[in-house]
């Protein structure tokens, strides 16, 4: 009987690593995508090279076809598809090659968001404050969000139909399956891909990155971060406060977690 790493193996376009020395997770706005471009570019050529040592995920609030996009736009500057991707604030998991999303990894996500939309979408029209981002996601709601107008008590009647509401730099409110973030869906696919979590590091500078930070895996937390997040460091005994910025401050938090050699050729 084939193992749930061989069956998650066996839905993706490519293989993975068979036993990579880092497994790297980053968000992408502000932190892969932040920082000078001399850096990005450094960081970028590193990760193409190092592919075999290093398993990298995208762990980002976009969805697949922004993540899309990206690829194509930044490619100029090197960056390349991950290993794995985890989108939509951690609802949506898939190849990085294919972008094509992983079923033994988002149909239990599925199970939990069936009926939601249509009990929640009533509730929504027409909020003061909030408007749709326009992304194409099946297993959460997202909008923009204006903390000065929203109503904020309608959250507790948002969140009695099963969800979580997500506010984070301070212009984004996301409806995702309640119990599903960045670091639930994390730990569910290092479970799958039966990785020691010891060799696990994630970087992220928004509160939507906080639920990586609460896993107890080994974390970054980059200089240019929202306010908020900083905030909550203190509780955060796994997380390391870089100095620099996006990519920048991966690296300086790569170094601090004892990852030097591997950075040789950076």
């Amino acid at each position: 009987m084939a193992t749930p790493r061989q069956r998650l193996q066996q839905q993706l376009a490519a293989p993975l690593p068979a036993d990579p020395q880092l497994v790297l997770v980053t968000d992408l706005d502000g932190t892969l995508l932040g920082g000078s471009l001399a850096w990005r570019r450094r960081v970028y050529g590193w990760l193409q090279r190092r592919r075999e040592q290093v398993l990298h995920v995208f762990c980002t609030g976009r969805d697949l076809r922004s993540i899309a996009r990206l690829l194509e736009q930044d490619a100029e500057h090197g960056l390349v598809a991950p290993h794995l991707v985890i989108g939509d604030v951690g609802c949506t998991v898939a190849c990085g090659h294919s972008l094509e999303p992983v079923p033994l990894a988002v149909e239990p996500i599925d199970r939990l968001w069936v009926g939601k939309p249509e009990r929640l979408l009533p509730l929504l029209d027409g909020v003061a404050g909030l408007s749709p981002q326009p992304l194409s996601s099946d297993r959460r709601l997202a909008y923009y969000y204006d903390p000065e107008i929203f109503a904020h008590d309608l959250v507790d009647e948002l969140e009695a139909h099963g969800v979580d509401c997500l506010f984070s730099d301070n212009r984004y409110l996301d409806l995702l399956p309640a119990g599903i973030n960045k670091g639930s869906t994390l730990l569910a696919l290092l479970e799958l891909l039966d990785f020691d979590r010891a060799r696990v590091v994630t970087a992220g500078d928004t509160l939507n990155d906080l639920a990586m930070f609460e896993t107890g895996l080994a974390g970054v937390m980059v200089g240019n971060a929202e306010p908020a997040l900083m905030a909550e460091l203190p509780r955060l005994p796994g997380t390391y406060r870089a100095r620099a910025s996006g990519c920048e401050g991966i690296v300086e938090g790569l170094r601090h977690f004892g990852y030097g050699a591997l950075l040789e050729d950076l």
